[in-house]
């Protein structure tokens, strides 16, 4: 049975829509609706019929949040919406912690609060949302949901694509026996993508070292487990509370890749050999499995053809690294797309969308490659997990690894000047208590001015994509203004004499 559920806005289903999404899982959902805020039609069409599953709740739906994404869901209005986070306690650290808090970390090597430096985060604001915090993959489903609904996005569930075929005016997509047509399609539908693979996308990359199990059980003899995260001589097992176990079992992928189901037998002899322990599994309820195959598509687009999430990058999710990874994405590519759609585009804007997520999701990769390679069960990795365990006991050492896996460090390369340029925007609070934050809901581009320049206020009235915001901020930076472009990212920035030649340039590279 094919279900659509139709926004109480649009009481017309278009026959010809914007931008078709493969794919309702969160990187979808979020694209539809930065596509839907700047006005775009968009038609999600989802293989599943039901959107709920227990793969997706607490715990093995749980997902960390990393800083970009808190960051693009305030600006948004949705972090609100999120409940989770503000009562439950992160599964991933060990029960008995002693006088230190664990922050995150790195294959399994714990970092700790209190040895990380904020203060090289030199444009990180104290009134900043948080660098990480919990959700389930439900919970945010449902939140982008009903946003999307809201803003008029419509969801065919039980229609999965088929094929499709692209022309210099649109793509015609087949899905669930029908026929729909938009101008462009996006791929949003996970490591198997249909779109990925019809479109000819080249997926290269390496394949796995190990078989990761996601299972609840019952155990005839818990406490010959340790709770939190333990990593042995022979691969890593994880109890985030009792019965709830993750694994990992370097046998290069072999078991994940044969499509065996998880008995309750081979889950138990991989257990015991991982926690080295006799332990007795009872009863298995539920398990799944997964590698760490990191591939990434060469190109994020083709023609009329974009990917975005796991569609077009898979990696283990070592460091919940992968969720984030797709939601920039969809921060990223969103305003893009709407502003070609609507012919407001400047030439390249829609490639930049390659270039600058390319290197990001390829960072990711190799971050989740050094993990794997770290943790395997040889004298090598025992050596190299070592060292590492000396870095990140360290003052900086426990900076960099925290924000690398908060992604508070990351920085977009444009060619500005200023050091600023390429980072997001600071969340400046000014004299009346408003946050910049808290005026991106509507995801245009602003200029900010903090010297309150007349001319810049009439450069920015000759642009209908910028907002144009005269205010003094607590905190400043010592900056005179700067240029933001929809997706939270600085595009501009001086402190010193502000050139509106520069400025003028840095507007027409990202506005029309």
């Amino acid at each position: 049975m094919n279900t659509t559920i139709k926004s109480k806005k649009n009481k017309h289903t278009p026959t010809f829509y914007d931008v078709i999404i493969s794919g309702a899982g969160p990187v979808g959902l979020f694209l539809a609706c930065e596509l839907a805020l700047a006005k775009c039609s968009v038609l999600i069409l989802e293989k599943t019929l039901e959107a709920h599953s227990p793969l997706k709740r607490l715990p093995f739906g749980i997902r960390g949040l990393s800083a970009p994404t808190i960051e693009a869901l305030y600006r948004r209005g949705l972090l609100q919406e999120l409940e989770i986070h503000k009562h439950l306690k992160n599964p991933h650290q060990n029960a008995v912690q002693g006088p230190r808090l664990q922050a995150g970390h790195f294959a399994g090597i714990p970092f700790h609060d209190g040895d990380i430096d904020t203060t090289q985060w030199k444009y990180r604001l104290p009134g900043s949302t948080p660098t990480s915090l919990i959700t389930e993959m439900e919970e945010l489903e449902t939140v982008l949901s009903r946003r999307a609904a809201t803003l008029g996005v419509e969801i065919k569930r039980g229609f999965a694509v088929t094929t499709f075929h692209q022309n210099n005016e649109g793509v015609t997509v087949q899905a669930g026996g029908q026929s729909f047509e938009s101008k462009w399609l996006v791929g949003c539908d996970g490591s198997r993508s249909v779109v990925r693979k019809t479109g000819g996308f080249e997926f290269a990359g390496t394949e796995p070292e190990f078989t990761g199990y996601s299972a609840r059980v019952d155990i005839l003899n818990p406490e010959l487990l340790k709770p939190g995260r333990n990593v042995t001589p022979t691969g890593m097992y994880m109890q985030s509370q009792p019965g709830y176990l993750a694994i990992q079992d370097f046998d290069g992928g072999t078991f994940h890749g044969s499509a065996k189901p998880v008995t309750r037998e081979h889950l138990q002899e991989v257990l015991r050999r991982v926690s080295n322990t006799d332990v007795t599994i009872s009863t298995l309820h539920i398990a799944s499995t997964w590698t760490d195959r990191a591939r990434q598509a060469t190109s994020y687009r083709s023609g009329r053809i974009l990917l975005a999430g796991d569609a077009a990058h898979i990696h283990a999710p070592l460091g919940g690294q992968g969720l984030n990874l797709g939601l920039g994405d969809a921060m990223n590519l969103g305003w893009k797309l709407a502003a070609t759609i609507h012919g407001k585009a400047p030439e390249g804007l829609l490639d930049s969308y390659d270039t600058e997520r390319y290197p990001i999701g390829a960072q990711v990769l190799d971050w989740s490659r050094a993990q794997a390679a770290i943790m395997k069960p040889e004298p090598n990795a025992r050596a190299l997990h070592a060292i590492i365990t000396d870095l990140i006991n360290t003052t900086d050492g426990a900076t960099y690894f925290a924000g690398r896996i908060w992604g508070v460090s990351t920085r977009i390369s444009l060619g500005g000047k200023h050091l600023l340029v390429g980072c997001t925007v600071p969340n400046f609070e000014f004299e009346n208590g408003t946050k910049i934050g808290e005026l991106m809901q509507d995801g245009r581009g602003i200029l900010l001015d903090f010297d309150h320049n007349t001319s810049l206020q009439k450069l920015a009235s000759e642009y209908s994509q910028i907002d144009y915001i005269s205010a003094t901020a607590k905190n400043q930076f010592g900056l005179c203004a700067i240029l933001i472009r929809p997706d939270g990212i600085v595009a501009w920035a001086t402190d010193n004499v502000i050139d509106i030649g520069e400025l003028q340039k840095a507007i027409a590279t990202w506005f029309v």
